[in-house]
């Protein structure tokens, strides 16, 4: 019988020391992605096989019937429903949900992927801040779902962004508004780039005018401190990168004298519930967020037993919520 290959067969394979190969498997991100994807095609060639491996064959053993489900930050309501949905999914199918915030940190997150790689049969992860190599080596490891980002290589949901710019955008040039200032998010965030990139195409197309103020930390506080400086620029519509800035801004707008929406409308994304309590109610775009959490544990776990990643990316719908935060442009509406 043929004696089955070792880590130090895949090692002399791929050109790379045993240690390099143990890390590879072990601790995702540390090893470079050129070089991960030369053990690991060694080791296929070989037919190396390890319990830490990702697919079906190395699923088969030493199953854990755990989940892990990594998102930026445990305190932003936007992932509350994502971790309702989630925790609904796996139970239902028999497994356990561990959860690790990350502190919007692509360092923690990546430690805290390490730290639970071994306790989980399949990773997902929201809104990573990671770089991309770094997210094909975890995949070549683990069953991996990515919400709010997008990989070819692997299985992937995110809301439809463009979409729900344009439908915010529209909704703000009905009320007579030429010109929008859109209060972004995080230099790392994915979705950041994608709504900003479609804001400008949109108003382009309507003939609006865009302003960027940003980046920014994904926090009331920061959409707070930022209220001065929209004033300043004597902003009359507001796009926010989430509701959290959204709602800090019509805050700090509130201290300032300013009046929202009679002076300034202010638009949110992602319907979160302190939304509907703000004064006035928050203007948002509305994800199905609940929906994505369970979708991307079902997902995970059909990864898991042998399905190919979902290619291109499992797009959820979204709708425009119009509440008391969005009015007709300064000298437009009637006199107070």
């Amino acid at each position: 019988m043929a004696r089955a290959p070792t880590i130090y067969d895949v090692a002399r394979e791929a050109g790379v020391a045993a240690s390099t190969v143990s890390r590879a498997y072990a601790r995702p991100g540390r090893v470079s992605a050129r070089t991960a994807r030369a053990i690991f095609d060694a080791a296929e060639r070989l037919g190396y096989r390890t319990d830490r491996l990702g697919g079906p064959a190395g699923h088969d053993h030493h199953m854990t019937k755990a989940i892990g489900l990594v998102v930026a930050d445990v305190t932003n309501p936007f992932y509350g429903e994502i971790i309702k949905g989630a925790y609904e999914a796996a139970r239902d199918e028999g497994y356990h949900l561990i959860l690790s915030h990350t502190s919007e940190s692509p360092e923690l997150e990546r430690e805290s992927i390490e730290r639970e790689f071994g306790a989980v049969d399949a990773l997902v992860i929201a809104s990573s801040r990671m770089s991309d190599s770094t997210l094909r080596v975890i995949a070549k490891q683990k069953a991996l779902v990515l919400l709010n980002r997008t990989i070819p290589e692997v299985s992937c949901l995110i809301s439809d962004n463009q979409r729900g710019v344009r439908r915010a955008v529209e909704h703000l040039g009905m009320l007579g508004h030429e010109s929008i200032l859109y209060v972004s998010g995080p230099a790392e965030s994915w979705p950041e780039g994608i709504r900003w990139r479609a804001l400008r195409e949109t108003a382009m197309e309507l003939e609006l005018d865009v302003r960027r103020l940003g980046p920014n930390p994904p926090t009331m506080s920061a959409g707070f401190n930022r209220a001065r400086r929209v004033a300043r620029l004597g902003a009359t519509a507001v796009l926010a990168y989430n509701d959290q800035l959204a709602i800090g801004v019509m805050k700090g707008l509130r201290t300032l004298g300013l009046r929202v929406p009679h002076d300034v409308s202010v638009v949110g994304f992602d319907n979160i519930a302190f939304g509907e309590i703000t004064e006035p109610t928050l203007t948002t775009v509305a994800a199905p967020l609940r929906h994505m959490g369970a979708t991307s544990v079902r997902n995970c776990i059909a990864v898991l037993r042998g399905a190919l990643p979902s290619a291109p990316p499992l797009v959820l719908p979204i709708r425009l919520v119009e509440r008391q935060s969005t009015g007709p442009r300064r000298g437009l509406d009637s006199p107070s």
